[in-house]
């Protein structure tokens, strides 16, 4: 079973498009969150996840976009991107987003936007944060989203290991407990403009990070056309 696990798409429809050609056949999709936000394409976002029959949670974006206080909280340029996204948004996008748990566990795996100790604002960057969001966990595995980083986290004998893993890194599930974050699809954050995945085969017990590029001056020019701030269509660039 292959399963491609996604995360920080923000609305970037071009971007999701080119992750799901790349990944190619995979028999579920998994998503960590903040499937809105920043980008242009909210609902086609949304729907195009509808048709995958993707399963995911609830994201800080995702939260802010259906009304709730996470917005208090944004920078200038993710505020003015929320609240044109609450302007956006379709009825149908609102009720998903709504839908959305905070928590998901599946096949061994506990799926969280931040961390498992607070799925919606935590940032787990270390390996101490990493061990307290496994200790949060009864999964042998952990997801998360949030950084917009790729990362994997492995305890072993009570020492954690990371890995800053590159497109074609892979993980042996099996060599311990593991907390992995796929990086962004819609804006990465680590140098690297092109847009991150993970691939899980539980069958191989593996994880594998992948990186594709897309039109980003697309995209870009989509933001600019709707009004969304000169600085979230820059920095897709270079991936800041």
């Amino acid at each position: 079973m292959r399963i491609a696990v996604l995360s920080d798409i923000h609305s970037n429809l071009v971007a999701l498009e080119a992750v799901l050609a790349r990944v190619g056949s995979v028999d579920a999709v998994w998503h960590l969150g903040d499937v809105v936000g920043y980008g242009p394409e909210p609902d086609a976002v949304v729907e195009r996840l509808m048709t995958l029959g993707a399963i995911g949670v609830r994201g800080n974006h995702d939260a802010a976009a259906i009304g709730g206080t996470e917005i208090e909280y944004f920078n200038p340029d993710a505020r003015a991107a929320m609240e044109w996204t609450r302007r956006a948004i379709s009825d149908t996008t609102r009720a998903w987003l709504a839908a959305l748990p905070l928590r998901h566990v599946d096949a061994g795996f506990t799926l969280v936007h931040g961390s498992p100790r607070d799925p919606t604002w935590e940032y787990v960057t270390s390996a101490g944060l990493a061990r307290a969001a496994l200790s949060a966990i009864t999964t042998e595995h952990g997801l998360h989203g949030h950084t917009h980083v790729p990362v994997a986290f492995t305890e072993v004998d009570g020492r954690m290991r990371t890995l800053a893993p590159r497109a074609g890194d892979t993980v042996t599930l099996g060599d311990g407990r593991t907390f992995l974050n796929p990086g962004s699809v819609g804006q990465p954050r680590d140098g690297d403009p092109r847009a991150a995945w993970l691939v899980l085969d539980l069958d191989a017990a593996t994880a594998t990070w992948g990186r594709t590029a897309y039109d980003v001056d697309a995209v870009g020019t989509m933001m600019r056309g709707v009004g969304l701030p000169l600085r979230l269509a820059d920095r897709l660039r270079v991936g800041d």
